[in-house]
This record gives C-alpha cells, structure tokens and sequence, in this order.
C-alpha cells in the first residue's frame, strides 16, 4: 500500500472519532462505512453483524460496543431528518475492520492499523507500573534521605544505620536497570515518531 495512502486513511480514521461527555473515544458506523470503501449501508451492515457475533463468541457485551445511535442528516431539500446509526467502540471497529472484505485497500490498512494501536495500548500498560514503581522508589529514597539526615542529626551511631534495609531485589529487578530501560525506550520511541 502506498505512503501517501496510509497516511490519508490513519488521518482519516483519527479525525472521524468522537468523544463521549466522559472521555470515551467511539466512531459512527457511517462515517467508518465510508472510511473503509463500503458504499451502501445493507453491505456494511452485514460486515456489523459478523462483527457482533464475533464480539457475542468472545462474551463481550455487544450493546456496550455496538451501541444504537440515531444521527441527524441532511436530505436532497435541505430539510433534516434522523437516520439509524451505530457508535462504535475502538475494539468494535477491530471487530468490523477483521470481518470485512480483506481484498479492500481500506480494510487491509485497518487490520494493520488495529494491530498496531493493540500492540501499543499493551506496551502503555506495561510501562505503566515500572513508571509507578520508579516513582515509589524516588519518593522512598527521598525518606531514607531524610531519615538518615535526621538520624545524623541526632547522634545515632553506625548500629543505628545498620537497623535501616533498603529494598533488596533481584539483578533483574534492580530499579537502576528499568529507569534505564525506560529512557532507552523513550529515546526509541521519540525517535520513530519523528520519522513519520
């Protein structure tokens, strides 16, 4: 698939989303029909029904990705009336993008871009509690900091030091370790995005 052509679908994609009044990202199934080179509406609603009974066979709640949703349009006169529509949640426009016609360019780059945004969501919930856990340990080498100071202050000899344990962890758990590894993976990462 050419450059210029992912580039306009993932653009695309991203601009079609909308946001629910408590910050839930979801997609109208007509504006994704169009998005992936589904002209009329009775062929894409089949492709939504595969998708639910893929959701129903996986026990996803089909009602909460696939939630019925009326949508105001234009007609030909100028006048508006309200049409069916379904808001989609990101996993529900997985479902669809992987029940479609794989021999559409669209679908093809949807299947792509859904793994791509899967594989990322689960690096961020990997990183995050290395990211907590290196918080923790600032904020209890801050204390120990502080605690020592005080200790010294007062008087306390050497046997009193000696009754205060750091964390004791494995080589592989060593805090040094994954505060390095997360720089690295920042660098790599603030590297990739700049050459897209």
């Amino acid at each position: 698939m050419k450059h210029e052509i992912v580039q306009k679908l993932h653009k695309n994609f991203n601009d079609y989303a909308q946001k629910t009044e408590n910050g839930l990202e979801f997609w109208f199934a007509r504006d994704l029909q169009a998005l992936l080179g589904y002209e009329q509406w009775k062929n894409f609603q089949k492709v939504i029904e595969r998708a639910k009974i893929a959701a129903q066979t996986a026990s996803l709640s089909v009602a909460d990705h696939f939630a019925d949703a009326g949508k105001m349009v234009l007609t030909g006169s100028g006048a508006k009336r309200e049409i069916d529509d379904i808001a989609l949640t990101r996993h529900a426009c997985y479902l669809i993008a992987q029940n479609g016609d794989p021999r559409k360019e669209e679908i093809a780059f949807a299947m792509a871009y859904f793994a791509i945004q899967t594989r990322k969501q689960e690096l961020v919930e990997k990183r995050i509690p290395e990211m907590e856990r290196l918080g923790f340990r600032e904020n209890l080498t801050n204390s120990e900091k502080e605690l020592s100071g005080i200790i010294y202050e007062r008087g306390v000899d050497n046997m009193g030091f000696a009754r205060i344990v750091p964390e004791n962890l494995p080589p592989e758990e060593d805090i040094k370790k994954v505060e390095r590894r997360l720089k690295s993976e920042d660098r790599k990462f603030l590297k990739g995005s700049k050459k897209k």
